[in-house]
């Protein structure tokens, strides 16, 4: 499938409500917890959305229509969020996650691009040149990796509970 406007503000706009609604007042053992060492809690997936909202989506939009495929994105740190969620409640990183993919929507639509500027490049720091539909289509699959992670690692949690029936789920690796 092709980027289209249409079909990825949808995806964009119901996150925020998705992880509220998945994550929201559970204890801390479903939503700080791991698949092990080095990997991320949903807790730390939610700040790590929230950094992306502040530091990579809409400011590379904006770079990559002022400077083109001639100045790379400034890199992207993938670990920002583990120093600036800084012990957060959860709910507070929802909130913030929530507004500012608003804010970030809310641009989007003021920079009123059509189709046609979905084939406007940039330069990403390690692939090269990208275009802005390309771009927008990695924010949507971006999302839906990150819940679809979420999931995994609650799921792991019953990994071993669920006993024999683990071969039916896929979600544990079992397929």
């Amino acid at each position: 499938m092709e980027f289209t406007f249409d079909r990825a503000l949808p995806v964009l706009r119901h996150t925020p409500g998705t992880l509220r609604a998945l994550l929201m007042d559970l204890p801390d053992a479903w939503t700080r917890s791991t698949e092990g060492p080095g990997t991320w809690s949903p807790y730390d997936v939610v700040g790590h959305l929230v950094h992306g909202e502040r530091t990579d989506w809409i400011p590379r939009v904006v770079h990559l229509l002022e400077h083109g495929d001639a100045v790379p994105f400034p890199p992207f740190d993938r670990d920002g969020m583990l120093g600036a969620s800084g012990g957060r409640p959860l709910e507070d990183l929802l909130d913030e996650f929530d507004r500012l993919r608003t804010a970030s929507l809310d641009r989007l639509a003021a920079l009123g691009l059509s189709d046609a500027d979905l084939s406007r490049r940039g330069r990403h720091p390690d692939f090269g040149v990208v275009t802005l539909g390309q771009h927008l289509a990695t924010w949507v699959a971006h999302d839906l990796d990150h819940v679809a992670q979420i999931v995994r690692v609650m799921a792991k949690q019953y990994g071993n509970a669920v006993g024999p029936w683990r071969t039916y789920l896929s979600v544990l690796g079992a397929r």
